[in-house]
């Protein structure tokens, strides 16, 4: 059982006037690898790609390497990586940290961990990320030790001071997360929503990791021709978790959403033949990550509408109860005079 530390800001402060906390999108690098010619990000110079993702609203970026670095990004940045022995935390936040990076998400072991094993990980990423001064996010992934939804809350039972990336395509898929109760789930989900402090965008169906949307995100997607619509039920996902941030959320907090929409080479992004037998993705992933941050952003802003409203009738419950009580003391006093 771990010791509650005190939360580690992501690194991404919020520098404008405003200090409420609020959303900020960045772009995990992965999504550019191996974009076809016909996408709507045409190539070019780093300069020029930079300049691109900023006039398209990004402030900032995911680096998907965990190199040195020959030149700073134009946009702040923070990276990604893999622990699989405890002893290999500390390595992996001292040199992401000495790179500048202002946070990291990590994939924690393989998933065929014992509890203590997993504990002992667990463990080292929070001294690690306490020492070096890095907030580290573990990532809910396939093949890790949040694999699944519940070994991830009992882990949060012995870690309450966990903070995650959440990718909710690897439950959705993973788990096929509709099959039974999705209500019993989304509250069973409780426990991580509240302890999410990044999150990578990718939109699932029950079984495919990857798929894509129309581009009219309100509209069912032409793809969810089943029994479920999985943009709907990404919506609730990603709300569910942005108002986990904003309950436990300080002013000047921000929450980094980064869609990570992947190439093939592992079987994320569909290929199918042409007309002439030439094998071509599916979809633009570059238009179709800023599909996801418009999501995004409609989101938050259906998180925000619902904090406020908890607010508005935790404060309407206060008024209730102080009137109840007095009209208690009330009686109470006129008792004792009679």
């Amino acid at each position: 059982m771990t010791n509650f530390r005190t939360p580690l800001p992501n690194g991404f402060r919020n520098v404008t006037t405003d200090s409420a906390p609020r959303l900020m999108l960045l772009l995990n690098l992965g999504n550019l690898v191996d974009l076809p010619g016909s996408s709507v990000l045409s190539a070019g110079t780093e300069e020029e790609v930079y300049a691109r993702l900023c006039a398209d609203g990004f402030e900032g970026v995911q680096i998907t390497h965990g190199d040195p670095l020959p030149k700073s990004p134009a946009l702040p940045f923070c990276g990604l990586s893999r622990i699989n022995a405890p002893s290999d935390a500390d390595i992996v936040a001292a040199r992401h940290a000495d790179r500048g990076d202002r946070c990291i998400t990590v994939h924690l072991g393989w998933g065929i961990e014992d509890d203590r094993e997993v504990d002992a990980l667990v463990e080292a990423v929070l001294e690690a990320q306490q020492r070096r001064r890095i907030a580290i996010f573990i990532e809910t992934h396939r093949a890790t030790v949040t694999q699944d939804i519940w070994r991830t809350v009992q882990l949060i039972k012995r870690h309450p001071d966990v903070r995650f990336n959440g990718d909710f395509s690897h439950y959705y898929c993973g788990q096929e997360l509709v099959y039974g109760d999705w209500n019993q789930k989304l509250h069973f989900l409780t426990p991580l929503f509240d302890r999410v402090g990044f999150m990578h965008g990718r939109i699932a169906s029950p079984g495919c990791i990857q798929v894509p949307i129309s581009k009219d995100v309100h509209a069912r997607p032409v793809q969810a021709h089943g029994v479920v619509n999985y943009l709907d039920d990404f919506r609730e996902l990603w709300t569910r978790a942005m108002l986990g941030f904003l309950k436990h959320a300080a002013p000047g907090d921000v929450l980094p959403f980064a869609p990570e929409l992947l190439a093939g080479t592992h079987y994320y992004a569909r290929s199918f033949p042409d007309a002439e037998g030439v094998m071509c993705e599916e979809s633009d992933r570059y238009a179709q990550a800023l599909l996801l941050a418009q999501i995004a952003r409609e989101s938050f802003a259906a998180a925000s509408e619902r904090q406020e409203e908890k607010k508005n009738a935790h404060h309407a419950s206060d008024i209730q109860r102080c009137g109840t009580c007095r009209r208690r003391n009330g009686g109470a006093a006129r008792d004792a005079l009679n």
